[in-house]
């Protein structure tokens, strides 16, 4: 692997001496992300602590924000969201850096995850809970907005991925099941919120419009990701506004 300028610079920027630089360089050139090496990945409008614990944000799934923001333009709105699978936190964060007023729950079911997720939210007003999408707690309440980013790989492909994906980012994170729906159909499930915003996989979209629609989930939108590709739908219950 060859490093860019901008990438070596990023190394240099982390590392305590040149011994130390040269160790960051040779973890690079083996696949590892830069992320990984340094500890911290852009997203939005900051830098989020990440780990071997949490998938790396991407600049893709910055469409979801964007999404969110074009549907509830106000952002006085005291929204409630939840987030399920929130990893980093870095979806549920950058939201409630828009909307000041919003409230939020941020889920995941590794308890490493949501360490980090925690420091990353510093004094944002979000309560964390460790649980399974797959059977969240009676008591979690309702929502405005659900957002997810959920696992979506098909079991079998998992080991087809980049070297930087399928060896530095957590399975937990990746392993959709055997056809890559699994948690597509937890969220269809979902009885207690009026909007839904859903992070795709490339050729999931009719897929995951059947599953929802089969639960009372009307769709609503889809938004393409950087490369053109449909990677956000949106959907809302039935007589929701």
């Amino acid at each position: 692997m060859n490093l860019t300028r901008l990438e070596l610079d990023w190394l240099k920027q982390a590392a305590v001496n040149d011994k130390e630089l040269q160790l960051f360089i040779e973890r690079a050139e083996k696949g590892e992300p830069i992320a990984k090496i340094i500890g911290y990945k852009g997203f939005w409008k900051g830098d989020f602590i990440v780990s071997k614990d949490v998938l790396d944000p991407r600049p893709d799934s910055e469409t979801l924000i964007e999404a969110v923001l074009e549907s509830f333009p106000d952002k006085k709105a005291p929204l409630r969201i939840l987030d399920l699978g929130t990893g980093s936190g870095c979806l549920i964060i950058s939201l409630l850096q828009e909307y000041q007023n919003a409230t939020g729950v941020a889920v995941d079911i590794s308890e490493k995850a949501l360490k980090i997720a925690r420091q990353n939210a510093k004094d944002l007003p979000i309560k964390f809970i460790c649980a399974d999408m797959c059977s969240l707690p009676k008591d979690i309440g309702t929502f405005d907005v659900v957002i997810s980013n959920p696992p979506y790989i098909p079991t079998e492909d998992i080991e087809t991925l980049d070297v930087a994906v399928k060896k530095y980012d957590p399975v937990l994170a990746l392993d959709g099941g055997k056809d890559g729906l699994d948690f597509y159909r937890a969220l269809s499930r979902i009885d207690f919120a009026s909007y839904l915003f859903v992070e795709i996989g490339q050729g999931q979209e009719q897929d995951v419009m059947n599953l929802m629609a089969k639960q009372g989930w009307i769709f609503n939108k889809s938004w393409k990701d950087l490369g053109e590709i449909v990677r956000i739908l949106s959907f809302k219950k039935q007589n929701t506004p």
